[in-house]
């Protein structure tokens, strides 16, 4: 990934556009054959000479170009020909974007097959559920796993339509109207670097495409937290049900050698914030001044490269962390039945509502069970089979019945195989 946003590798591809359009204009009658043979042959930049020039024009694209043509001679008379420099900026930005968003998909569908395997592995470990943090009713690890893969394959979706939006070039000139080209060079140009030309550009391509993609970045950055959250909660000392791997000589702190620290996961919830702010950052550039202004350009040297960077080595690491995590079915097994079974209010309720009672009774009389086993010692099955009003309408075989944890779990297979991954 650092490979595609090195100066090196842009200046690259501004070679490779620069030929290109000879090439074309040399198909369309323009350039002689003789000419393009000559560039063809000679056209090379040395990375050093162009900063040199650099300092005397205090332009990059002019410093390239005069490096180039310090190599090839009277023929380059061709290069540029009609274009401006952002033909070469923004048609070089599709082509990084591209390749980028390749790298990233790469992450994300390797990320995903590491989440099915886990999510298999533990499909029917049961756990509680937790809504506002609080015990709610009984889910498997391997339904939250299989929830994270059905997340990241929503990223795939969303990155794969922002890479489509920015597979976009231009060669149109000044203010994007083929004045000195005819639209044929930028068709050509683009379809041999597996871009489109844009229907219509003014200097630039339009930045509403640039911000869509780092927008998509974000979101995923934004589920990388959600998970490296969630996992950082499950390893809350008084939770423990799962723990980001601690290798061989690791130390947690400083000063407590007991610490197990839910590090990587801390350091993904931070750099998600870098990338909703490159996000916002690249919403600013969308308006730029009638046919262009150059505000986006020192924003954009550095957000792409860092976001895209960023976000590899973001997916890299999730993908490591859920392959290693340790998961402990023992403590979830214990920390589920903590409430004394009040996770089976909801069933107790719908069965007294099959009996007869109205929803307000039944869940007023389950509330009345429930309140008793939150301050008691005895389990929630007990104080309803307790309860008058309960047990004048379920017998003790029908509490228990709705009682059975194995109900939570009925439908997991069908939810597996629904994702595919059963």
């Amino acid at each position: 990934m650092r490979e595609i946003w090195t100066e090196q590798r842009k200046l690259e591809i501004w070679l490779q556009i620069e030929i290109l359009a000879c090439e074309a204009l040399s198909k369309s009658g323009l350039v002689p054959k003789a000419d393009l043979a000559v560039i063809k042959a000679r056209a090379k930049f040395d990375i050093d000479r162009c900063r040199e020039i650099e300092k005397s024009t205090n332009h990059d694209v002019i410093a390239f170009l005069t490096c180039v043509n310090e190599n090839i001679g009277p023929s380059s008379r061709w290069l540029h020909y009609g274009m401006t420099s952002s033909d070469l900026l923004d048609t070089t930005m599709a082509v990084q974007i591209q390749q980028s968003a390749d790298i990233l998909l790469d992450d994300l569908r390797a990320l995903r097959k590491v989440i099915a395997r886990r999510a298999r592995e533990h499909k029917l470990t049961p756990m509680i559920g937790r809504s506002h943090g609080i015990h709610a009713e009984p889910v498997t690890f391997g339904l939250k796993m299989a929830l994270m893969y059905d997340e990241f394959g929503r990223a795939i979706q969303r990155l794969e339509n922002a890479k489509e939006m920015c597979r976009v070039g231009k060669i149109s000139g000044a203010v994007g109207t083929h004045a000195h080209l005819d639209p044929k060079i930028e068709d050509y140009v683009c379809k041999k670097l597996g871009l489109k030309a844009a229907v219509l550009s003014t200097q630039i391509i339009q930045r509403d495409r640039h911000a869509e993609f780092q927008a998509a970045m974000a979101v995923i950055g934004s589920s990388v937290e959600r998970w490296a959250t969630e996992f950082r909660h499950l390893q809350r000392t008084e939770v423990l049900e799962a723990e980001e791997y601690f290798g061989e000589g690791q130390k947690g702190s400083s000063a407590m050698p007991h610490k197990r620290n839910p590090i990587t996961c801390e350091r993904l919830a931070g750099l998600s914030r870098v990338l909703r702010g490159n996000a916002l950052a690249a919403m600013e550039n969308v308006a730029l001044w009638h046919e262009r202004d150059i505000t986006h350009s020192s924003v954009e040297r550095v957000i792409f490269p860092d976001s895209c960077t960023l976000l590899d080595y973001m997916l890299t690491l999730l993908t490591k962390v859920v392959d290693q995590l340790l998961v402990y079915p023992e403590n979830m097994e214990a920390n589920l039945w903590k409430s004394k079974g009040l996770f089976f209010s909801q069933s107790v309720l719908l069965a007294l509502v099959k009996r007869g009672a109205t929803r307000e009774e039944a869940y007023k009389w389950v509330q009345d069970a429930s309140m008793k086993t939150w301050r008691g010692t005895d389990s929630l099955q007990t104080n309803m089979k307790a309860h008058p009003e309960i047990s004048k309408r379920l017998s003790k075989k029908e509490i228990e019945q709705a009682c059975d944890l194995k109900q939570h779990f009925k439908h997991v297979n069908w939810t597996f195989k629904k994702l595919g991954i059963e």
